[in-house]
């Protein structure tokens, strides 16, 4: 059986789909802070079958809260103060995200214009779809 200790301070996230918990570390840079990570892929669990499950020692207030809710809204994030759970953090989609994804339309601007931020507004919040700032070009994938 793996054992991986209690953080005292930090964050877990939890209950991520199984096989994806280093495509988060990625998107949320955790690789440029200099904290402790543990990632613990395949986990067993009641609810979800397997699951990911990430431990950061480190401030919350260092985790952005909105490209966490875009990439899977779903994942539970527990705030740890000494060794304790002391809060869960609902996750809900942003109304807008920049530079997380890139348009797919070859004649956005984005596509022409270097260094122009990639901005996409929530345009329907059931489906989760999201579209562009500048063609409304639609992207619902969230998973890359």
């Amino acid at each position: 059986m793996l054992n991986v200790g209690k953080i005292e301070e930090g964050f877990v996230l939890d209950h991520i789909k199984a096989g994806h918990s280093l495509s988060l570390y990625d998107h949320l840079q955790l690789d440029k802070l200099d904290c402790t990570v543990a990632i613990i892929k395949n986990a067993k669990s009641n609810k979800m079958g397997k699951k990911d499950i990430l431990k950061v020692e480190c401030d919350i207030d260092k985790l952005d809260l909105d490209i966490l809710a875009f990439l899977d809204h779903n994942i539970t994030v527990n705030v740890i103060k000494n060794g304790e759970i002391v809060a869960k953090k609902e996750l809900i989609l942003p109304k807008q995200i920049k530079n997380v994804i890139k348009c797919r339309n070859p004649r956005c601007i984005t596509s022409i214009e270097q260094g122009l931020p990639h901005i996409f507004f929530l345009a329907d919040e059931q489906k989760g779809i999201y579209r562009c700032k500048y063609c409304e070009e639609k992207y619902t994938d969230r998973t890359k």
